[in-house]
C-alpha cells in the first residue's frame, strides 16, 4: 500500500471562524485512506478552537512563520521552524495565512516539504507578494480576477472557489424564538449582511443604501451581524444609533449561529468595496438557505453570482443598491422562492464543500506524485 500523503495545514490562529473553519472543513473531509491532515497554529485561544479539538485532528503549537528581515536572530527563529516541519515530517505544508510574508516557504523548503498556500483576498503589488508566489509549488486561487490580475500565464495556478455544507445550511422553520428577542413582528421585512465589520466591506453603502430604502418601506428592518468590537465598527454603529434608522438597524455582534440569522431574514446583501475580497463563503449559506441575494459587482462575488448577474449592483453605488433592494421588495412570495430555489441549485451544483475537498485531494496528489 501507498504510504498516506501527510499534509499540515498552517494558518495564525482560529480566533475567527472564517478562514479556520474554511481550513477544518477541509481537512476533516480528507479521504484518510489516502490523506493524513495535521494542524498548526501559535496559540489555541478562539472560541472556534473548541471545534478544531474535536475534529480529532493532530493540532502542533507554534509559531510557522517568522520576519525574512537580515538577522541572526530571525535565521535562528526560521531554523526552529525548520526543526518543528521536520519534527512533524509532511509530505505539504498547505498555508492559510492572509499575508504577504513568505519566511513559512523557506523554513518549509529548508525541511524539504512541498508548500503551497491559498490566496485568500484581493491584496497585490508588493514584492513580498511575488516572492511567496515564487517559492510555492503551487497556489490556489479563490476567485478568476485574481489570476487575471496577479497571475497571467502561471502554470502553477488552481482555481478553486469556496464551498459550503449543504447538508448543515439547509432552509429550515425559522426560529420563533430569536425573531422575538430581535425585537420583529410579522409585518416587517428582515434584510441581513454577514461581515467583518471593516472598511472593504462596505458597511457604509449598505447604510446609505438602507436609509434611502427606509423612507418609502418603514417596516424594513437591517441585520448587520459581525464583530463591532474595532474603533472603526463602533463609531459606525453610534453614528447608526444616532441617526434616524435607530431601531432598524441591529447589531448582534459575533455569534456561531449564523444560519439561524441569515434565515429569519429575506435578503441578504453583500456590499463590498470595488477592491473586492477572495471567496466570500457568506454569500454561498445565504443561497444555500434559498435566501434572496444582492453581491456588489467586484471579485469573489461575481464569480458567485456570475449566472444570476441582476443580483449584482454597482460596487461602492449606494442608489443602485437601494433599487436593487426596492425591487426585491415588489416582487411576489413565488418570485422570491423562484429565485430562492435557483440559487440554492447553484450550490449544490457548482459549491458544494465535497466539490472543493474533491479540488484539493487532486492537487495534494498530484504534488505527491501519487
Amino acid at each position: 500500500m501507498k504510504r498516506k500523503i501527510r499534509i499540515l495545514y498552517t494558518i495564525p490562529n482560529f480566533n475567527t471562524a472564517g478562514s479556520g473553519k474554511a481550513l477544518l472543513n477541509i481537512a476533516s473531509r480528507l479521504d484518510r485512506n489516502k490523506f493524513e491532515p495535521h494542524l498548526c497554529c501559535a496559540h489555541t485561544k478562539g472560541g472556534f478552537f473548541e471545534k478544531v479539538k474535536e475534529s480529532g485532528i493532530p493540532v502542533h503549537i507554534f509559531q510557522s512563520w517568522e520576519s525574512v528581515k537580515l538577522s541572526f536572530e530571525n535565521y535562528k527563529k526560521i531554523s526552529e521552524i525548520t526543526r518543528n516541519f521536520k519534527k512533524i515530517k509532511p509530505d505539504i505544508i498547505h498555508s492559510f495565512h492572509y499575508s504577504s510574508d513568505f519566511s513559512e516557504a523557506i523554513a518549509a523548503k529548508m525541511s524539504g516539504s512541498k508548500w503551497i498556500f491559498t490566496k485568500k483576498n484581493m491584496s497585490w503589488g508588493s514584492a513580498s507578494w511575488k516572492i511567496r508566489s515564487y517559492l510555492s509549488d503551487a497556489i490556489i486561487t479563490t476567485n478568476s480576477d485574481m489570476i487575471k490580475e496577479f497571475y497571467p500565464g502561471n502554470k502553477k495556478l488552481h482555481l478553486i472557489s469556496r464551498g459550503v455544507n449543504t447538508n448543515e445550511f439547509v432552509p429550515y422553520n425559522r426560529n420563533d424564538e430569536l425573531y422575538k428577542e430581535l425585537g420583529f413582528n410579522e409585518k416587517d421585512r428582515i434584510l441581513i449582511t454577514v461581515a467583518n465589520i471593516v472598511p472593504v466591506k462596505g458597511i457604509e453603502i449598505l447604510l446609505k443604501a438602507f436609509q434611502k430604502v427606509s423612507e418609502t418601506s418603514p417596516d424594513c428592518k437591517l441585520i448587520i451581524l459581525g464583530d463591532y468590537n474595532s474603533d472603526y465598527a463602533m463609531k459606525l454603529k453610534e453614528n447608526t444609533e444616532r441617526s434616524s434608522l435607530n431601531g432598524k438597524v441591529i447589531f448582534p455582534g459575533k455569534v456561531l449561529n449564523v444560519k439561524e440569522y441569515l434565515n429569519i431574514s429575506e435578503l441578504f446583501i453583500l456590499p463590498t468595496l470595488k477592491k473586492g475580497e477572495g471567496s466570500p463563503v457568506s454569500v454561498l449559506e445565504a443561497m444555500a438557505l434559498k435566501k434572496y441575494v444582492l453581491g456588489s459587482d467586484v471579485p469573489g462575488i461575481r464569480d458567485l453570482l456570475s449566472s444570476f448577474k441582476e443580483l449584482l449592483f454597482e460596487a461602492e453605488n449606494s442608489d443602485d443598491l437601494a433599487l436593487k433592494i426596492n425591487f426585491f421588495l415588489n416582487l411576489s412570495k413565488d418570485q422570491i422562492e423562484k429565485k430562492g430555489n435557483e440559487l440554492r441549485d447553484e450550490v449544490l451544483n457548482n459549491f458544494t464543500i465535497d466539490i472543493e475537498v474533491k479540488k484539493h485531494e487532486e492537487i495534494y496528489e498530484k504534488l505527491a506524485g501519487n
